[in-house]
């Protein structure tokens, strides 16, 4: 029973002992020497006595420095940054550095070798200029001594400055505590010609010291102008590039078009009621959309209606599905390209081919036949894409592009904003040349081209201006001097795609056609008065409304032509005439008084959108200090922080 009770107490008195406290990975001395030229440059040797563990220290530590600095403008700038020497224990020591956002990464040892527990003395030495501000009655040094975001605790910083020779402080501070804090747990002591700054209290982990020393003005000699003009280089060395780009991209494409993409002069447009040339409709879409527009199935559908007006098909509306069946006409008329191709394919189909999204394959068939068709006879022809020209500008700015994401040192805070402006550009682009077609058939060519630019200039600014406040003061994550770079990059992006558009120029024989398919649309948009004071025009007929309703098609005003030929029909003989009038090739709808141009109009109109929705969906991808009044723990030069690895 005794060795029982023995026992028992041995075993209380081991767990009622108290457990040795487990070893803590600390700085328990951060001491750095800034020894301040009269020059600015400031050679700092940091001292860093670390306590070493194996958990977040194992290698050894890393330093981050940011090469980065806030001017007394408010304007961030780079600072000059040479590493003399890495040292451990009294040793050299072996180091790699890395870019990391606004700064650099040191490490210090090497990733097969892992350091022994206890204490270590990490020694840096560095030289960086840039880093004295100046203002209209002192010199100032700002300066971060141990940085506010090391990952460990830090017993005990102090800091050392030596001033040029002759040069008195004129007043001290200190700040302590984390990023924009103004604690003072620090004192300042200068004895002779150097000045002694120490904490009063252990920073926490992201706490730091920061200290200020005003100046006599003249203390430390102001740079060159020659020096500050490098700098002015070195600083805004994105936007220069980005703007040297917008302006070499700018001239690229403005030679181009003086050389290739002006226009010839357009003759006298006068209204006429035949086609240039007796080209088929589809020909006529092609030549005024200078290529197809809507991928072709507007030109297809004119063809399509070419085709029924002449005998060799029959359309039949079935509400969501449109069937064209071959009649079996044959004879010695030759057919233009593109009614041969789409008979091809209506032949091919058995004679019928239905239009609707069940039969979907057939129709994209018949559609990239028809288009290749007319591109193989056509192309180049009426237009010249000068697509060489266009390809050596998008070249040029990726070029432009790539010298900036290389040499310009962008921060990554700054590069996903840069999709910004190309975002805007691209839409602004995009809706000034969709405003410009709409205006180039009532507008001379170079009131065209300046509302082009002009409109697309504004809306770029515009947007790009509220895209890049809103990215400011919502994500924090740009400065002012960004808006320049943006600008440049939008430009470069919207100038390749206003050229793409105006790069383009209609051959001689293009121009003489252009002018009579204005001629054409003109007649087919005449009000009824205006039609009937010219002089040889033909009178209104079924025949005169059916030969012409292709070509409205193919330029868009079937809607106007029908309604003059449906109110031509309720006046002609009281009305019997639209009573008794049908198509013989198209069978749908019946047709009554004053109905007919909301009838065959609207069909008319709608078969490119049939045909468009008739096409099988796309494939899924399958897809898994002083100056201001005051100053804050952080601020200035030097700074940073670091941890172990």
């Amino acid at each position: 029973m005794k060795r029982l009770l023995a026992a028992l107490a041995f075993v209380l008195m081991v767990l009622a002992a108290p457990c040795p406290a487990a070893a803590e990975e600390i700085i328990s001395s951060y001491h750095s020497v800034i020894d301040v030229a009269k020059d600015g440059t400031l050679t700092v040797t940091e001292t860093i006595t670390a306590n070493v563990e194996g958990n977040q220290i194992r290698r050894g530590i890393y330093r981050d420095f940011p090469l980065t600095f806030i001017d007394p403008d408010g304007r961030r700038v780079r600072v000059d940054f040479k590493l003399v020497s890495v040292e451990r224990d009294g040793e050299q020591e072996e180091y790699r550095t890395e870019s990391i956002s606004g700064g650099i990464r040191i490490y210090t040892g090497n990733a097969d070798v892992f350091l022994p527990r206890g204490e270590h003395i990490f020694q840096l030495t560095y030289e960086t200029s840039r880093q004295i501000r100046f203002f209209n009655d002192h010199d100032e040094l700002y300066w971060n001594v141990t940085g506010t975001e090391w990952a460990f605790p830090i017993e005990e910083a102090t800091a050392t400055v030596t001033l040029p020779d002759g040069v008195v402080a004129q007043a001290l501070d200190v700040f302590t505590g984390g990023y924009g804090a103004t604690g003072k747990d620090a004192r300042a002591v200068e004895e002779g010609g150097e000045i002694f700054f120490a904490t009063t209290r252990r920073l926490r982990p992201q706490e730091g010291l920061t200290i200020a020393i005003k100046l006599p003005k003249g203390s430390i000699d102001r740079p060159s102008p020659s020096q500050q003009n490098i700098w002015w280089l070195r600083d805004h060395l994105a936007v220069v590039i980005a703007g040297a780009g917008l302006v070499a991209v700018g001239l690229y494409y403005g030679r181009a078009w003086v050389r290739v993409g002006r226009d010839p002069a357009r003759g006298v447009m006068v209204p006429r009621w035949d086609p240039p040339d007796g080209i088929s409709p589809a020909l006529v879409n092609y030549i005024d959309n200078k290529g197809f527009s809507g991928e072709g199935w507007t030109a297809l559908s004119a063809a399509a209606l070419s085709l029924a007006v002449k005998g060799y098909v029959v359309l039949d509306d079935l509400k969501n599905a449109i069937i064209v069946s071959a009649t079996g006409k044959s004879g010695g008329e030759k057919l233009p390209t593109g009614e041969a191709a789409l008979m091809k394919s209506v032949e091919a189909a058995g004679g019928t081919l239905k239009i609707d999204r069940a039969n979907g394959k057939a129709v994209a068939d018949a559609g990239s036949s028809f288009r290749s068709a007319m591109e193989r006879e056509h192309r180049g022809k009426y237009y010249q894409a000068n697509v060489g020209y266009i390809t050596g500008g998008v070249v040029l700015s990726i070029v432009a592009l790539a010298a900036l994401f290389i040499f310009g040192e962008l921060g990554e805070e700054t590069i996903p904003f840069i999709v910004v402006p190309v975002f805007v550009a691209v839409f602004v682009s995009g809706f000034a040349v969709s405003v410009g077609k709409s205006l180039r058939r009532g507008s001379s060519l170079m009131r065209r081209i300046m509302s082009i630019v002009v409109l697309a200039f504004i809306g770029f600014v515009l947007v790009a201006v509220f895209s890049s406040i809103l990215a400011v003061v919502m994500f924090s994550a740009t400065e002012p001097d960004d808006l320049p770079l943006f600008f440049a990059v939008g430009g470069i992006v919207l100038v390749n795609g206003l050229f793409y558009y105006l790069m383009g120029a209609p051959t001689p024989l293009g121009t003489r056609m252009m002018d009579g398919i204005d001629g054409l649309r003109q007649y087919l948009t005449l009000a009824e008065q205006d039609r009937l004071n010219m002089q040889g025009v033909p009178e209104m007929s079924p025949r005169h409304f059916e030969t012409l309703l292709p070509y409205a098609v193919a330029l868009g005003v079937e809607k106007p032509w029908t309604e003059t030929f449906d109110r031509w029909l309720l006046a002609a003989a009281g009305g019997a005439a639209a009573a008794a009038y049908q198509p013989s090739w198209y069978h749908g709808d019946s047709f009554g008084p004053g109905s007919f141009s909301d009838t065959i109009g609207g069909f008319a109109g709608s078969m490119a959108d049939t045909m468009t929705s008739s096409l099988p969906p796309p494939p899924k991808s399958s897809s898994s200090g002083f100056s201001s009044g005051g100053g804050f723990s952080g601020g200035g030069g030097g700074g940073g922080g670091g941890g172990g690895w």
